[in-house]
């Protein structure tokens, strides 16, 4: 199996040059599996590579966890944006990346988000109301058991004291892009 190697460090940082290995193709491009929450940053910065340098950038986005297993199954990635700490150390920790290309590069914030007609306003604190005000309504976020975003929030939620009263009301979806989705739809 191939090792992930450093491209991305070439997408991040200002789209300037292009990694050896790319040139060794007739016609060269970079595979890059990110983390679906990545999809709009990293497609803005895949096509201004593209339009300066000529090499095309073709993406695979989904949960980390899922890129994970299809890296390890030997999946052709050139990059890997993972959304999560513990997939990368997995990868990692069975030779299937480059350690000296691993760097943490972004974060994250959770928020928590309503359907643009909602009326409710919380205040995000120790013991909040959350499962007051998602009244017989659901709470959509990553799975908890695959998702990076459902185990943050898992965390965060139980941290807070609430995770108890809204678990059995989940809508755990596949990605965040997914959780984003069934938000829109109410």
């Amino acid at each position: 199996m191939k090792k992930l190697t450093r491209c991305w460090l070439i997408i991040c940082s200002c789209l300037v040059s292009v990694p050896s290995f790319c040139a060794d193709s007739l016609e060269p491009s970079i595979t890059v599996f990110a983390a679906a929450s990545l999809t709009n940053a990293l497609q803005e910065l895949g096509d201004r590579f593209t339009k300066e340098t000529s090499i095309p950038v073709k993406f695979s986005f989904a949960a980390s966890s899922t890129l994970a297993r299809q890296i390890e199954s030997g999946a052709p990635a050139d990059v890997f944006f993972s959304a999560d700490l513990e997939w990368m150390d997995y990868l990692q920790t069975r030779n299937l990346i480059q350690p000296q290309s691993r760097h943490d590069v972004l974060g994250n914030r959770l928020v928590l988000i309503a359907p643009a007609d909602s009326t409710i306003t919380l205040k995000i604190a120790p013991y909040f109301k959350l499962a007051a005000a998602l009244g017989k309504g659901r709470l959509a976020t990553g799975d908890p058991e695959s998702v990076p975003v459902g185990r943050y929030a898992q965390q965060a939620l139980t941290k807070l004291g609430v995770w108890k009263d809204v678990q059995t009301r989940l809508v755990p979806a596949d990605s965040v892009r997914s959780a984003l989705a069934f938000v829109d739809r109410g």
